[in-house]
């Protein structure tokens, strides 16, 4: 909604006012026409109302006037803030950009540096090496007599080879960056026909075909030997499956990474084993018959002592002709005087008296033989 329309709806507003006022006063003139005295103050009110009413519009129209100045003044000073703040947001555009740039730059240049550093640092290594590759070459060619002694370096009396291997990651990278730099040749396409463009390009093709058929060749020469080596470590595994079984291991007891463990206990025997490690070495190292020996002497030793500690019983005196006696010889043989028995001992011993029974052991055995035939017919039954 713009000024001109607000300051039109205001202005309608006061004659729909006054509108008003005119109406209620006409109404009241009307109701009362007859007397002058209500008239002259229905005028005289009147008066004063239109009075008051223009001095109202006219402090309200300077109000007005004065907020409308005041946001003109705003709106002007808002618009001058957009203009400013938007060269102020070019300006910091342009200077971020510049600092952006002077960045990339520093940083390029910077990497230019490193780059140039590094390709001197590989050609004075390269050059060193070639160097000393030719000292040696040099050296093995002139050799001097045995009887000088000269200082040597630990890496002279080193191979090619050798040196080759003892290089670390990055020197091969720095060789191997000085060799492609050395191969590859900057491509100079400046000044050239079409003729010479295309048979450049079909040189270069031809390059490129010679170098993937190289490098096909070689990596289906990988692909053999990988499959060679799975093959020959099958077959080492077979052998050492074989060697086991022969010796009665487990059958992937050799194929590990360690040597088999030797089994000390049985594993069906289920106890602790408390041998010591000494005990157990013992025992792989032929001990085995001193304890079986030891164990022997010890049982033999224990049987002896049970039976020295048995109770020993006397044989009783024979009364009268020894048997197998001869002529001539004495009572008892020689040897047996020392275990004579004495007076006192003869009393201990008695005489065993035996009593033959023949006619209860014949009942007996008729008894036995009656109580089988019995148990025989039941077990029939």
């Amino acid at each position: 909604m713009s000024d001109d329309e607000e300051v039109y709806s205001e202005e309608e507003e006061e004659e729909e006012v006054v509108e008003t006022t005119t109406t209620t006063t006409t109404t009241k003139v009307e109701e009362g026409a007859g007397d002058p005295e209500f008239i002259k103050r229905q005028d005289q009110k009147r008066s004063d109302l239109d009075e008051q009413l223009r001095e109202y519009i006219t402090e309200w129209r300077k109000q007005r006037a004065k907020e409308e100045d005041e946001l003109k003044k705003l709106k002007e000073k808002q618009a001058k803030r957009k203009v400013t703040r938007a060269d102020e947001e070019r300006k910091m555009a342009e200077r971020k950009k510049q600092e952006e740039e002077r960045r990339v730059r520093e940083i390029e240049e910077k990497k230019q540096r490193d780059i140039e550093e590094k390709r001197q640092r590989l050609e004075e290594a390269e050059k060193k090496r070639q160097a000393m590759m030719q000292a040696l070459k040099d050296q093995n060619k002139n050799k001097g007599p045995n009887f000088t002694i000269t200082k040597r370096d630990p890496s002279q009396n080193l191979t090619a080879a050798q040196l080759e291997r003892n290089k670390t990651k990055e020197q091969l990278e720095e060789e191997k960056k000085i060799s492609l730099s050395i191969r590859i040749k900057p491509l100079v396409l400046d000044g050239l026909s079409v003729d010479k463009l295309r048979d450049k390009a079909q040189e270069l093709w031809e390059c490129i075909v010679k170098l993937e058929t190289e490098k096909y060749d070689l990596e289906e020469r990988q692909k053999r030997q990988d499959y060679d080596l799975k093959e020959l470590k099958e077959r080492q595994k077979q052998q050492l499956r074989h060697k086991a079984l022969k010796k009665g291991l487990d059958p992937e007891a050799l194929t590990g990474k360690y040597p088999p463990k030797i089994q000390v206990a049985s594993k069906y025997e289920r106890r602790v084993d408390t041998r010591s490690y000494d005990d157990k070495k013992k025992l792989f190292e032929g001990g085995i018959e001193e304890n079986i020996k030891d164990l022997n002497e010890k049982l033999w030793k224990d049987k002896i002592g049970q039976f020295d500690s048995r109770q020993k019983s006397k044989l009783p005196k024979w009364f009268g002709e020894r048997p197998g006696k001869k002529k001539g010889e004495p009572e008892t043989p020689e040897g047996e005087e020392e275990g004579k028995p004495t007076a006192d001992d003869d009393e201990d011993i008695k005489e065993p008296t035996f009593e033959p029974e023949p006619e209860e052991e014949e009942e007996e055995e008729e008894v036995e033989v009656e109580e089988e035939e019995e148990e025989d017919e039941e077990e029939e039954e």
